[in-house]
């Protein structure tokens, strides 16, 4: 049998991994053609922190 982590253990490497695929999301947003008026979706995988930066961007 395995040996079962303890909560500080893991806590400690969860502190270690900080910059792991946790601190990334995937976003998608739609995007309005002017002449046609048909919708695209772009789909982007960044920083949670850049959300709303990705957002605000008119394009």
């Amino acid at each position: 049998m395995a040996k079962k982590v303890s909560k500080n253990a893991r806590v400690a490497q969860r502190a270690a991994n900080a910059g792991s695929g946790k601190d990334h999301v995937k976003v998608v947003k739609s995007i309005k053609d002017p002449v046609t008026g048909r919708y695209t979706y772009k789909e982007v995988i960044i920083h949670k922190d850049k959300v709303k930066a990705f957002f605000a961007d008119k394009k």
